[in-house]
């Protein structure tokens, strides 16, 4: 048959199209029995219409998938097909059921080659996710395995389908569909001689099922952000500069977002206050605002509803060294910190700066998210371990003074987003203060990075900035197509990494006398 002859439509199946689907199934199903009675199919349709689907070519069925509602826990484990079949063989549709089961899924002779069973088994899927079920379950038979039973066991014969070695027209397509087998059954259809009684209990997982005691509880999935791009100034007063900040909190909120970012070492300008000729004595006294600054964006955060990533600031620890640490500022009044781990030869060399030793993901009323400082975002080991712990969202306030410094960043940036599937939110400086040292130049464009699928946009880039402009970007981040470029895109880098060869853990150090030992 012609392309251009076709005229598909899918839709439900109704009481009035059982003579054209007792035909179908009699043809197809021959070698097992038939079609089912018209009282069984009258009852599955007055039980659980939406789950019954058909495909017509003009009026003319022309494949069909029968489904009914079962309980995940019974049927997710070893059973067979008649415990599915209750008297007069009535199917057992449970309308209180949390899955799916595949019943038949059967297409005409005539219109095979069209990939219509793929049809089917994606309005099964759309069906799953609308009704917030956990999967679909199915009882498939191996209808090649009588070729091979005198060679090979049904393990061995699933394996080779699998790996493609051999072609099963049933198990074959199921695996190509995304489902999994989970255990073979055993006497699952004793007339099948075909698949010799054994069939594959297979499972296709919703990977957005949301259990019905946790909807309520459960965080929201569109989530918008802010990125501040600094400008670099003198300033006269810690005040002037929380004024500014404030501005801009004030103006990101007017949006509803649920974050804004400010860079690095935002407030570095204040050294101008002080006597510059000692670097480390100017980096101190910077060190002394930082509670003040700390307790003012808390602040903000609250009285302006919006999560704050408060950039980064130098930070005096209790054992007199100096951190460049990023505050996370919730709404609900709580703050938490991450240190940068990895400090530059000039950190190190000009201010003396430490590294930590803490790496953390935040759990936020806006989804799960990590804070890497400008040079550790160069490090892919460290997003890596974020993306373990499923992190959403990359926040990575940066302060470049040259465009190959910042193109480092970015190019990092946006490798981290790609391969953690996940997005990243880089946000930088500008401007150019002479009179201050180390604040000569900044060379900055944020920008805000996605995974690099057909969800997302082609380049990636979600929104980025004009470069070495003070003004603020906008990005709206869907956390479900995170879930779902995770399970089933055109490349899956989380699931597909190679554990059996490496594998990558967090060294958790403790403080001993004498030195850090490991535990």
């Amino acid at each position: 048959m012609a392309l251009d002859e076709l005229h598909l439509n899918l839709r439900n199946l109704t009481v009035d199209d059982y003579p054209q689907l007792k035909d179908l199934m009699d043809s197809v199903y021959n070698d097992i029995g038939g079609a089912w009675p018209k009282l069984t199919i009258d009852k599955l349709i007055a039980e659980f219409p939406d789950g019954q689907i058909v495909i017509e070519d003009d009026s003319r069925i022309v494949g069909v998938a029968l489904t009914a509602l079962v309980e995940y826990d019974r049927f997710s484990n070893p059973h067979k097909y008649d415990d599915l079949i209750g008297h007069r063989e009535i199917i057992l549709n449970n309308p209180d059921g949390d899955a799916l089961y595949g019943l038949d899924v059967l297409i005409h002779p005539d219109y095979r080659g069209y990939r219509l069973g793929r049809r089917l088994y994606e309005a099964r899927k759309d069906l799953c996710r609308s009704m917030n079920l956990r999967s679909i379950l199915a009882g498939g038979r191996i209808p090649h395995y009588h070729q091979y039973a005198d060679e090979m066991s049904p393990t061995d014969y699933l394996e080779k389908v699998a790996r493609k070695e051999i072609h099963d027209p049933i198990l074959s397509f199921q695996l190509a569909n995304g489902f999994l087998v989970k255990r073979l059954l055993r006497k699952y259809l004793p007339e099948d001689e075909k698949s010799q009684g054994y069939a594959t209990l297979l499972e296709w997982n919703n990977i957005l099922f949301q259990p019905a005691e946790r909807i309520l509880e459960s965080r929201r999935t569109q989530v918008r952000v802010g990125a501040v791009q600094w400008q670099m100034r003198e300033f006269a007063s810690v005040e002037s500069v929380l004024q500014q900040v404030e501005y801009f909190v004030d103006a990101v909120s007017d949006y509803q977002s649920d974050f804004v970012v400010f860079p690095e070492l935002f407030n570095t300008p204040l050294m101008g206050l002080t006597d510059q000729s000692d670097q480390i004595q100017a980096i101190r006294f910077l060190a002394g605002f930082t509670e003040q600054f700390k307790a003012e964006i808390s602040r903000m955060a609250v009285s302006y509803n919006i999560n704050i990533i408060a950039g980064s600031m130098v930070e005096e620890g209790e054992d007199g060294k100096l951190y460049n640490v990023s505050y996370l500022c919730h709404r609900d009044g709580s703050t938490e910190r991450q240190s940068k781990l990895h400090i530059t030869p000039q950190e190190r060399r000009d201010w003396v700066v430490e590294g930590g030793d803490e790496l953390r993901v935040f759990e936020t009323d806006a989804g799960r998210v990590g804070i890497l400082i400008c040079y550790d975002v160069e490090f892919p080991e460290l997003p890596r371990l974020l993306a373990e712990q499923d992190m959403d969202i990359l926040f990575v306030p940066f302060w470049t003074d040259t465009k190959n410094s910042y193109l480092r960043v970015r190019h990092c940036a946006q490798a981290r987003a790609i391969e953690n599937e996940c997005y990243v939110v880089l946000c930088g400086s500008v401007g150019n203060v002479p009179s201050i040292e180390n604040l000569d130049i900044q060379y900055g464009q944020s920008a805000v990075f996605s995974p690099s699928d057909f969800a997302f946009p082609h380049d990636a880039v979600l929104s980025e900035t004009t470069p070495n402009t003070e003004m603020v970007i906008f990005s709206d981040l869907d956390l479900l197509r995170l879930k779902v470029v995770r399970s089933e895109g055109s490349v899956t880098n989380l699931k597909d990494r190679r554990k059996d060869l490496f594998d990558l853990r967090w060294r958790d150090w403790s403080w001993k006398s004498g030195g850090r030992q490991e535990d």
